[in-house]
Order: C-alpha cells, then sequence, then structure tokens
C-alpha cells in the first residue's frame, strides 16, 4: 500500500512539472560574446636536421675511479685541522703577511728621512789667471793658484717642530804664484754650524711627519686586511668543507637506491619468471636503475668538485700531497644556531668588522693630510742661524818680512803648518755669528688650497662610503640571521618529511608484493624518498653554512673558531690542549706550544 502510494504522488509530481515546464515563458537566446585573439607570432624557419637518425651506440661504463685521486687513501679531515692547515698553507693569507711586511718597511723607510747624512767632498784644482799689474803679484801676467780642497759633515732634520741642520768642515791646501802672498803654502779651514726652525709653515708639521704617520695607519690598515683575509679565508673554508660533507652523503644516498633499485629490478625478474608480472616491468625496473646510476655518477663529480675547492684552501702549492687524497670530513653536525638577537648582532658587527676599521684609519689618513694642508697654507717664515769658526795657517814668504824692521809682518799664530791652522779653529779666535729670517709668500698659494679643499671633500666621500657600509652590513646581518631561522624551519621540516617518505615507500613495496598496487607507484614512492634524503641532508648543509655566514656577518668569524691575530700578522689558533702560531717569516715550521 505505502508503495502505490509513493507511486502515484510520482506521476502527480511528474505531471505538475510538466505542465509547468509548458506554461513558461521561453528562454531567452544567449548573446555571442566576441572573443579577441593575438595573432599568433611569426616562428623561425626550421633548422636543417642534424644527424636526425643518431644513437648513441652502447658501449661500457667508464671506470669509478675518481680523477687523480687514491679513494683507499682515506684522510679524516676535521673542521679544526682544516681551519689550522689553511693558517698555515693558505696563499693568500700568505699574500696578507707580505702586504703587513710592506707595510712595515714602508714605515721604516719614511722614519729613515731623519738618520743622519754624512757628506764629504774632494777635489784638486790647478787656475792659472792672467794679471796685468804688478799689484796683481803676477809672473809674467799671470797667477796660477793650487788647491787641494776636502770637505766634510752631516746634515738632516729633527723630529721635533721641522728644524734641520748642518755641520760642515772645509780645509784646503793652496799654493800660489802671486809674488804679494804672505803664506805660501797655505792651510785655510773653516767650522760652521747652521740651524733652520720654521715658524709657520712646517713647524706643527711637515711632509716627513706627515708621511710617517700615513705609513703607520697604512700599517694599521694592513693589519686590518691580514684580518679581513683570515675571516675571508675561514668563512670559505667552512663553506666548502660543509658542502663537501653533502656531496659525499649525497653520493651514499645515491648508491643506496641504486642499490634498491637492483633489488627491486631482481624481484620484478623473478616475479616475471613466475609469470606473476608483465615482462614490461622488468623494463621499467631497469630504466630506473640506469637513471640512477647517472645521478650516482654526478653525485661523485659533485664530490670531486667540492673537494678540489677545499684543497685549493689547506694546500700550499699544486705539488702537495693533499691533492691524491680522499678527503673525508668527520666533523659533526651542528643543529644548534645561534640564539642572539638583532640589535645586539648588528651592534657586534658594527663593532667587529673589518671593513669600518679599515675605514676608520682612512679617515685617520684623512686627517692627517688635511692638517698638512692646512699648514701648508700658511706662508714660510723661517728663523736661521749660523756660527762659523775659521783658522789658518801657512810658511813665510820672503815678502811677509819688513825689509825695513826685518821683522815677519804675518802674525806669529799665523805661521806654521795644517796643525797650526785646525789648532786656530778651535782656538775659535775668528768666529762669525749670523742670525736671521728667511720670508717666502707664494703668490695665491693655489696648490696648497686645492688640496686642502680635496681633503674636505674627501671627509665627506669617507663618511658616504661608511654610510653605505653600515646599511650593506645591516642587510647582511638580517640576511644571516633570517637564513639561521629558515635553516632550522627546513631541517625540522625536512626530518619530518624523509620519515614519512620512508615509511610510504615501505608500506608501497609490501602492496606491491601482496599484488594491490602497481609498480609505477613503487617507483613513484622512491624517487619520492631519494628526493626527501637529498632535501634533508641540503638542510643539514644549509644550516652549517648559514651559521658560518653569520659569524662572518657579524665579523666573529675568528673568535668563534678560537683564532686571534697578534701583532698584525700572525695568527694564533687555541685549540683543546695546544696553541699554534703562524707568523710571517717565510720558509719557517709552525710552532706549536702544549700547555701546562
Amino acid at each position: 500500500m505505502a508503495a502505490w502510494a509513493a507511486g502515484v504522488s510520482l506521476a502527480v509530481l511528474v505531471a505538475v512539472l510538466s505542465a509547468a515546464a509548458q506554461d513558461a515563458p521561453p528562454l531567452p537566446s544567449p548573446t555571442p560574446i566576441p572573443i579577441e585573439r593575438t595573432p599568433p607570432a611569426d616562428l623561425p624557419n626550421e633548422p636543417p636536421p642534424v644527424a636526425p637518425d643518431f644513437k648513441a651506440p652502447p658501449r661500457p661504463l667508464p671506470t669509478t675511479n675518481r680523477v687523480g685521486v687514491d679513494v683507499g687513501n682515506q684522510v679524516p679531515l676535521t673542521l679544526d685541522n682544516a681551519i689550522r692547515l689553511a693558517l698555515e698553507n693558505n696563499n693568500a693569507i700568505a699574500i696578507s703577511r707580505n702586504d703587513v711586511e710592506i707595510a712595515e718597511f714602508n714605515l721604516k723607510r719614511a722614519e729613515g728621512v731623519y738618520d743622519p747624512e754624512i757628506f764629504s767632498e774632494g777635489s784638486y784644482e790647478r787656475a792659472t789667471t792672467p794679471v796685468a799689474s804688478l799689484i796683481g803679484g803676477a809672473v809674467n801676467g799671470s797667477v796660477t793658484n793650487t788647491r787641494y780642497f776636502g770637505s766634510g759633515g752631516v746634515q738632516g732634520f729633527t723630529r721635533r717642530f721641522g728644524g734641520s741642520y748642518v755641520a760642515r768642515f772645509d780645509s784646503t791646501r793652496s799654493t800660489t804664484s802671486n809674488t804679494n802672498a804672505f803664506l805660501n803654502p797655505n792651510y785655510p779651514a773653516l767650522l760652521t754650524f747652521q740651524y733652520t726652525q720654521p715658524l709657520l709653515r712646517n713647524r706643527s708639521t711637515d711632509n716627513n711627519r706627515r708621511q710617517i704617520e700615513i705609513a703607520k695607519k697604512n700599517l694599521s690598515l694592513s693589519d686590518s686586511q691580514f684580518r679581513a683575509q683570515a675571516i675571508e679565508v675561514i668563512s670559505r673554508l667552512e663553506q666548502a668543507y660543509w658542502n663537501l660533507a653533502f656531496a659525499l652523503r649525497n653520493l651514499q644516498v645515491q648508491i643506496d637506491a641504486v642499490k634498491q633499485a637492483r633489488s627491486q629490478l631482481e624481484s620484478n625478474e623473478r616475479l616475471v619468471s613466475r609469470g606473476v608480472l608483465a615482462p614490461i616491468e622488468v623494463v621499467a625496473a631497469t630504466a630506473q636503475v640506469t637513471s640512477l646510476e647517472q645521478n650516482v655518477f654526478a653525485a661523485q663529480e659533485e664530490v670531486t668538485r667540492n673537494e678540489n675547492i677545499l684543497k685549493t684552501l689547506i694546500a700550499p702549492d699544486r705539488n702537495s700531497s693533499v691533492w691524491s687524497q680522499a678527503l673525508t670530513p668527520v666533523s659533526p653536525v651542528s643543529y644548534e644556531a645561534p640564539r642572539i638577537g638583532l640589535d645586539v648582532a648588528i651592534a657586534e658587527a658594527l663593532k667587529n668588522r673589518p671593513e669600518i676599521a679599515q675605514l676608520e684609519t682612512s679617515a685617520e689618513i684623512n686627517r692627517i693630510d688635511r692638517a698638512f694642508f692646512e699648514n701648508q697654507t700658511k706662508p714660510q717664515i723661517d728663523l736661521v742661524g749660523s756660527y762659523s769658526s775659521q783658522g789658518l795657517a801657512g810658511a813665510e814668504t820672503a815678502r811677509a818680512i819688513d825689509p825695513t824692521t826685518g821683522l815677519s809682518r804675518v802674525p806669529a799664530n799665523l805661521v806654521g803648518n795644517y796643525l797650526t791652522s785646525l789648532g786656530n779653529l778651535l782656538a775659535q779666535d775668528y768666529p762669525t755669528f749670523r742670525v736671521g729670517v728667511t720670508i717666502t709668500l707664494p703668490w695665491g698659494n693655489t696648490a696648497a688650497k686645492a688640496d686642502l679643499g680635496r681633503t674636505l671633500v674627501e671627509e665627506r666621500r669617507i663618511g658616504n662610503v661608511r654610510a653605505l657600509t653600515e646599511q650593506a652590513i645591516e642587510a647582511e646581518v638580517r640576511n644571516a640571521l633570517q637564513a639561521l631561522r629558515s635553516a632550522e624551519a627546513r631541517l625540522a621540516s625536512a626530518s619530518v618529511n624523509r620519515s614519512a617518505a620512508e615509511q610510504l615507500y615501505e608500506s608501497e613495496q609490501r602492496q606491491f608484493q601482496s599484488g594491490t598496487t602497481t609498480f609505477y607507484r613503487v617507483l613513484e614512492r622512491q624517487n619520492e624518498l631519494i628526493a626527501s634524503q637529498g632535501r634533508e641532508l641540503q638542510a643539514q648543509t644549509d644550516l652549517n653554512r648559514a651559521i658560518s655566514e653569520f659569524q662572518r656577518a657579524t665579523g666573529t668569524t675568528l673568535s668563534a673558531n678560537n683564532v686571534s691575530v697578534t701583532d698584525g700578522r700572525n695568527l694564533l689558533l687555541r685549540s683543546r690542549d695546544r696553541e699554534f702560531t703562524f707568523n710571517a717569516r717565510p720558509l719557517l715550521p709552525i710552532t706549536s706550544t702544549t700547555k701546562e
């Protein structure tokens, strides 16, 4: 009865809907909408076929040996030992050491301007002069003078107040044919002291002192550049070390994947032989094996490339034995990133980065130049003082005797030889004093004013460069800190993803063995597992690289690795129980001391 009532109700409903459809107005026809199409672009002519029937002939696989590396000679290498080798052998650090040494010698050269300069001169002269008068003492109308001249002394600059000094001694043995001469030969001698003291220009500073101060700053700049080079090398070494660790782990993952694929191929062959699987599944498994084998060889190439980068940083030259060794990183992967706030990290970077120290040194050098060129705009006023003492002696001539009295007209102290002349000089009976002022006023002094203007502009330029550098440092610190956080998150996610991929692959294998899934799904799960394992390894490596980059960005690479710079060019590496000192003296072995 209930079924009959339901059938009647359904018939009534259909009748009502049919009547309503007949009474309803017709639906309007749709309005066509024009479609605007961009005309297709013209394609170039098809190129001529190049080897259209090419097929690579079957050939045996090449040897799996690595080029130039004995894989049987595995060398375990910790990160600390790699850093020690780099500090000892890296040529970039050695070049920076050389630059520091050059700066030290430049400073010594600049200070050498205050070394006293000893000079001497000796000459022989014979001069015949025509004389046309009796008073001139001529013999046959000429006078011949013969002179042996010797001179010597010392001169130099004083370190304070820009003064200069000269001490000079002159002596001569002179003979003459002049008939009026009272002494022949005679021995004149002269001792002179002179000191020049600038009063305005070159008093507070001069070019000698300026060059010394600049050389000191350049030495400080070289020290900072040496520190920057050490940071750069250690940072690059850490990156290369972890890249090699990733490449080796990735190679192992790819080899394991090939082993799994080969095992699956053998299983498929057994199932095909029993008639459970279609033969095409063996072809699919074979294609998977060969595809994964290609990944193995690509991973092996990456191992060699990253290992060579690391060897370049730790080997002293191309003949080092390390080139034939297989390096194996053994330092554990760090999972803990530095916990530091952004403001603290930026403050550390601005305090530790060598670029800031270098700009400060450049600003100090410019201030030295500015003080010097300001001084050069002043007039040159020098106080000059001198003192001299003369001596003279010689043999009397007949002309020296007064014919009237028969006595010598030459004082007794002037009669004698060369030693008598020196005695007269030391007795200071014939002194000469001189004090004067020398004034020099360059018209316009354009050169000094232009140099001063250039230093003022250079001061503003250094300020702008520093602002730009600080901005770049802040951006680097922000990026490095964000990279740390992202690397931590990616590692946590990648670990979970890898674990899930392992479970899915194992489940898919079980289902395939029971016949509830296809081999295509097994291949998908295997590829997903390989990719997830690679992402986890990459995430681990990225975290270590991010830590290294953060240390470089904040300028703490040296302290984080227990390395310090001493004397501007010596590197001190502290390990757990030893200290290694790497100095700038060439061809000397590393000195190591064991702590008590």
